[in-house]
């Protein structure tokens, strides 16, 4: 592990890079370094203008690919964050080659990701410090709400432009505290439809919110799954987990969901949220549109 640096922040790699040539964006004021995509992602300031950089190809101490491969997944990734543009999805300024990097550079949205791995060390040593899943649970309902309205108009905007929403999890999210506002951060490894497993178990994606079909080799990844994902990200965001029922979760490689008493909103969300992760893709909604139409019908009953 070698010690990095740009300006006054400091990021850990399997070896040392001159990063200077990013100074043409500004002040570095920010990175995160434990990402298994084999990229560092670095913010930058300029005046009252900041860049969020995604560099490729640097061999990150926690790289589960070579930088070799890193390059050519985020070249990969580029044309989704220009074909899936949305109001809450990060926007791309621009993207090419630097010798031995890929680099894209986005705008940087405030906020904090709703699943700040890179943190969790600091939240076991600080007690007192809440992460920003932690802020999240603890918000009005109302507000949460408006996030779920968010994930539905992006979810129905990616499948009606033709792809599956692959590794879509709370670390794709980024919520601001402070204007409240839901932001996209994260959709490398969507694609185009049609989509089949060949990964088996090893397909893309958290345990605690895959799908069943997401461990099984040669099963078709498509819109249903997409319904599962979100029904799971629905009951992470109103349910309670003990840490033995998330544990369950990795041990029985399947979501479990809550119990109905462990559950904020009212009982007919409840029921349409239990339909969306049901194991039998046969079972769930058809469609965005149904699941969502379903969704607003079951909440609107409710007093916030």
């Amino acid at each position: 592990m070698i010690i990095n640096k740009l300006d006054s922040i400091e990021f850990r790699l399997k070896e040392y890079h001159d990063f200077t040539w990013l100074k043409r964006y500004g002040t570095a004021f920010w990175a995160i370094d434990e990402t298994g995509s084999g990229c560092i992602c670095i913010g930058m300031k300029n005046g009252n203008k900041k860049y969020f950089c995604k560099i490729a190809g640097v061999n990150t101490i926690e790289a589960e690919v070579s930088p070799k491969e890193s390059i050519k997944i985020l070249k990969k990734a580029v044309p989704l964050y220009y074909d899936l543009k949305h109001p809450n999805l990060i926007k791309i300024i621009e993207n090419y080659d630097y010798d031995p990097f890929y680099i894209v550079v986005f705008e940087w949205m405030e906020g904090e990701c709703l699943f700040d791995h890179w943190n969790f060390e600091k939240y076991q040593k600080d007690t007192t410090r809440k992460s920003p899943k932690e802020k999240f649970m603890q918000l009005s309902i109302d507000k949460k709400l408006n996030t779920i309205d968010i994930l539905f108009s992006f979810l129905q905007h990616v499948n009606k432009k033709g792809y599956v929403a692959i590794d879509f999890y709370d670390g794709s999210i980024i919520y601001n505290f402070s204007t409240d506002k839901t932001a996209i951060c994260d959709i490398d490894f969507f694609q185009k439809s049609p989509v089949i497993n060949d990964k088996g178990m090893d397909w893309f994606g958290t345990k605690r919110l895959k799908a069943p079909e997401e461990y099984i080799k040669d099963s078709v990844i498509d819109e249903q799954t997409n319904i599962f994902t979100l029904g799971a990200l629905i009951f992470e965001f109103f349910g309670y987990f003990s840490d033995e029922e998330i544990r369950q979760r990795y041990d029985k490689n399947r979501f479990l969901p809550c119990s109905y008493s462990n559950w904020q909103l009212n009982k007919e969300s409840y029921q349409v949220t239990i339909k969306a992760v049901n194991p039998n893709k046969k079972e769930r909604y058809i469609t965005f549109d149904e699941f969502f139409t379903e969704w607003k019908k079951a909440i609107s009953s409710m007093i916030i």
